[in-house]
């Protein structure tokens, strides 16, 4: 008995994180198994962890595809990029949000 209220822990701190890091722009497998493996820990992880859309991305010159800053290799054509001189604006999270709440 106990053994399974330890694994229904597990699962629901796997999907709580793996739901918190998808929304922040991260693998949702990457991070439910953080938080099956590590339950509070692995949440609290998650919450904490930065926006991905909250980076600087930058445009191949090559293909013209926006991929994030410290990419190396473009994901799209396989060019080497180098560091570029001017970067794209971050997304903010909190403006996509702001936006779908009033439209």
């Amino acid at each position: 008995m106990a053994g399974g209220i330890y694994l229904f822990v597990c699962v629901s701190f796997g999907l709580a994180a793996g739901i918190v890091g998808r929304i922040k722009g991260s693998s949702f497998v990457l991070w439910a198994l953080i938080g099956a493996i590590l339950p509070v820990l692995g949440l609290i992880a998650a919450v904490l962890y930065r926006y991905e859309t909250a980076e600087l991305r930058r445009q191949c010159p090559q293909c013209g595809k926006v991929v994030m800053l410290y990419d190396a290799l473009c994901t799209r054509c396989g060019v080497e990029l180098d560091f570029p001189e001017v970067a794209v604006e971050a997304v903010d999270p909190t403006l996509r949000r702001e936006r779908g709440a009033t439209a």
